[in-house]
């Protein structure tokens, strides 16, 4: 998905986390919260959507019964300590799920995060947004998927608990998701799509 600037509507004034919670639940459209600020989000093109549905199709087929669940991007996350609610392409929790208050909305609790990058949010994945996601205790491991390239930036909390990066940048590569012990192609997660 992509964000906006703060909607006209929303930024002359800030707003309490509950305020943005009743609006969202009566919402028919998506908005992300960061600090008292309500941010519209938009629509993404064919090739963000066919990579998004590749990528939550074969991962749910692979975790299929086990403690891992993906979900798509109508699932809310919570990130209690820099107060940011947001939609992410793919989330994906193990064990319990904890949502904030016990809602059953907003998850508390990814294990790993999968963006995929459009050319307006490549700069905010990368850099602010990931700064944000790295206070959720949970999360080990941020995967940026390319829309415009053959290319896939996996972080993942190595063994010593520093954030290390692989890169994937042929369509003959296999992604290894470290957190959740399974691979994908390449191939697989750009099926359908064409890059020119």
């Amino acid at each position: 998905m992509i964000v906006n600037e703060p909607a006209v509507d929303y930024n002359k004034r800030k707003y309490t986390i509950e305020e943005y919670l009743e609006m969202e639940n009566a919402a028919t459209e998506k908005h992300e919260y960061y600090q008292g600020e309500i941010f519209a989000m938009s629509g993404a093109k064919l090739q963000h959507n066919d990579i998004a549905g590749n990528l939550y199709a074969n991962l749910w087929n692979k975790l299929k019964g086990k403690p891992c669940k993906p979900y798509n991007s109508d699932q809310r996350i919570h990130i209690e300590k820099n107060s940011l609610f947001t939609y992410p392409d793919i989330s994906i929790v193990c064990g319990q799920r904890n949502t904030l208050n016990d809602d059953q909305y907003n998850v508390l609790n990814p294990t790993m995060i999968i963006e995929v990058l459009s050319p307006s949010t490549k700069t905010y994945d990368r850099g602010d947004k990931f700064k944000l996601y790295r206070d959720i205790p949970t999360l080990k491991e941020y995967v940026l998927v390319d829309s415009g390239s053959y290319s896939i930036e996996d972080f993942y909390i190595n063994e010593q608990g520093n954030w290390e990066l692989n890169e994937y940048k042929n369509l003959s590569d296999t992604l290894v998701f470290n957190s959740i012990g399974i691979s994908l192609p390449l191939n697989d997660i750009y099926d359908g799509v064409n890059i020119a």
